[in-house]
C-alpha cells in the first residue's frame, strides 16, 4: 500500500471508529431514556405521532350496570310515557349530530323501531360514522365530521350545529351505544375502524382541554377490562386515571358541562370502574377524594332541591339556591339539572344517596314535565330530555331499548304516533 493510499484510509477509519462510538452511546442513552422521553424524541424527529401504547383486546365495550329495580321512583307507566316523548324522531335531512349522539346513547345501535317516523340504531350509527351519509344529509360542501389522519380518526367539534358539540362526546356515546371497535368508519379517504377514532382521542388528550368529562368516561370503558390505568398521549405524556379524576374536580363545580353535573355522572363511571375491575386503577388518595367530591354534591342538591322537587340550575348554590335564583331562568336548564342528578345517582352506590324521598320528589317533577311538555318542544330540546328518559330507566335497573321492546308487545299501540 502507498503513503498516499494510507493517508487516506487513515481518516476514514477513524471517521467509522467515531461512528461506531456514537453509535453505541446513542443506543446506551436510547436504552435508559425514559419511555415518555423517547415518544417526544421521535415525535420531532420523525414528525408523526408515535403509536398508542396500549393494547384494548375486547372489542365489545362494557355498560355500567344499573344497580336499583324501584318502581316508588318510576312506574312502568310512568316509563313507558316518558320513553315515548323522547323517541328518535329524526329526519335524516341536516340531523344534528348532537341529537343522534344522544339518542344512541340511551337507545344503543341495535334496536330497530316499528314506524317509519322514527330514527332506528342502525341508521343514527351510520350517520355518524359514515362520512357519505353525514354529508348527504347536510349536503355537498359540508365539511366531514371525520377527519382522517396518519394513523387515525379525529372527529371534529364545536358549536356549529354540524358537528359534534362536545370533545370526545362523540367517542363516548357510540361507546355507551355498545358500538365494538371493530366497527367500520368512513372517512372521505378510506374504511377505518371505530378502534381508530379511540387511539387518536387517546393520542390527542391534553389535560388543559376545556371538556374532559366525555373523554374519561370513554377512556375508563375501554381501559378499565385490561387493567390499564395510565398511557402517553402524542407529546409522550403520561396520562393516567389519577390525573383524570384530579382534572375532573378541580375546577369550580358550576362551570363544568351541563351545569356542572356530567363531571359529577363520569367521577361515579370512574369509582364503580374500580370497583368492578381490581381496585387499582385508580390511587386510594384518588378513591378518597372522589367518595369526599361526591358526598358533597349529595349534600348540595339536598339543600337546593325547590319545592317543587326539581333540582334548580345553581344546584351548586346549596341552601342559597333559591334565594340566588335566576328570574330569567328557561325551564329546560331545570331538566338538565333534574336529569343528570337522577342519571348519576341511579349508578351510585347508596352510600352517595340522599334519603329516597329526595328522589322520589325530583323523579316525580321530570315525570311530570316530560309528559306534559308539547312534544315540538321536547324535539327542540332533544338532547336534554334523553337524560331524563335513561335515568328513568336506570331506576328500574333496565334501559331504555330493552325496557321498550318489552313494553311495545304488550302495547303494539306505542309506536303509532300522532300526526
Amino acid at each position: 500500500m502507498s503513503a498516499s493510499q494510507q493517508i487516506r484510509r487513515i481518516p476514514v477509519l477513524a471517521f467509522a471508529a467515531t461512528q461506531l462510538i456514537f453509535a453505541g452511546s446513542f443506543a446506551t442513552a436510547w436504552s435508559v431514556l425514559p419511555g415518555p422521553d423517547r415518544n417526544q424524541l421521535l415525535t420531532k424527529v420523525t414528525h408523526a405521532a408515535p403509536p398508542v401504547d396500549v393494547i384494548i383486546r375486547d372489542q365489545q365495550p362494557i355498560r355500567i350496570e344499573p344497580l336499583y329495580d324501584d318502581p316508588g321512583v318510576v312506574s312502568d307507566e310512568e316509563l313507558a310515557g316518558v320513553l315515548a316523548k323522547v323517541l328518535p324522531r329524526f329526519a335524516p335531512a341536516r340531523l344534528k349530530p348532537n341529537f343522534a349522539e344522544h339518542a344512541l346513547r340511551i337507545w344503543g345501535d341495535q334496536i330497530e323501531f316499528n314506524s317509519q317516523e322514527l330514527m332506528s340504531g342502525p341508521v343514527m350509527r351510520e350517520f355518524l360514522t359514515d362520512s357519505a351519509k353525514y354529508i348527504s344529509a347536510w349536503g355537498e360542501g359540508t365539511e366531514p365530521m371525520l377527519q382522517q389522519e396518519d394513523q387515525g380518526v379525529t372527529v371534529v367539534w364545536g358549536q356549529t350545529g354540524t358537528t359534534s358539540v362536545h370533545h370526545d362526546h362523540m367517542l363516548a356515546c357510540l361507546t355507551e351505544a355498545g358500538v365494538p371497535l371493530n366497527a367500520p368508519v368512513f372517512t372521505t379517504r378510506s374504511r377505518m375502524q371505530f378502534a381508530d377514532v379511540l387511539n387518536q382521542a387517546l393520542r390527542d388528550f391534553q389535560l388543559d382541554e376545556r371538556e374532559t368529562e366525555w373523554s374519561v368516561m370513554a377512556f375508563g370503558f375501554w381501559l378499565a377490562p385490561q387493567g390499564i390505568s395510565q398511557w402517553h398521549n402524542g407529546d409522550g405524556r403520561l396520562i393516567s386515571l389519577d390525573l383524570l379524576a384530579s382534572r375532573l374536580m378541580r375546577n369550580i363545580r358550576k362551570h363544568g358541562v351541563c351545569l356542572g353535573t356530567h363531571r359529577v355522572y363520569s367521577l361515579v363511571v370512574l369509582l364503580r370502574l374500580n370497583q368492578t375491575y381490581g381496585g387499582e386503577l385508580i390511587s386510594k388518595e384518588t378513591e378518597s377524594e372522589i367518595r369526599n367530591y361526591l358526598f358533597e354534591t349529595r349534600d348540595l342538591i339536598v339543600a337546593a332541591q325547590a319545592a317543587d322537587g326539581s333540582f334548580p340550575p345553581n344546584w351548586t348554590d346549596g341552601a342559597d339556591a333559591a334565594a340566588k335564583v335566576d328570574p330569567t331562568e328557561k325551564e329546560y336548564r331545570r331538566v338538565i339539572s333534574t336529569g343528570h342528578h337522577l342519571e348519576w345517582l341511579a349508578i351510585a352506590p347508596p352510600e352517595f344517596h340522599p334519603d329516597r324521598e329526595v328522589v322520589q320528589r325530583a323523579a316525580d317533577w321530570a315525570i311530570r314535565n316530560t309528559l306534559e311538555t308539547p312534544q315540538d318542544v321536547v324535539n327542540q330540546n332533544y338532547t336534554f330530555y334523553s337524560h331524563v328518559g335513561n335515568a328513568l330507566a336506570l331506576w328500574r335497573k333496565t334501559s331504555p331499548p330493552e325496557f321498550w321492546q318489552s313494553w311495545r308487545k304488550i302495547h303494539p299501540e306505542a309506536e303509532h304516533l300522532p300526526e
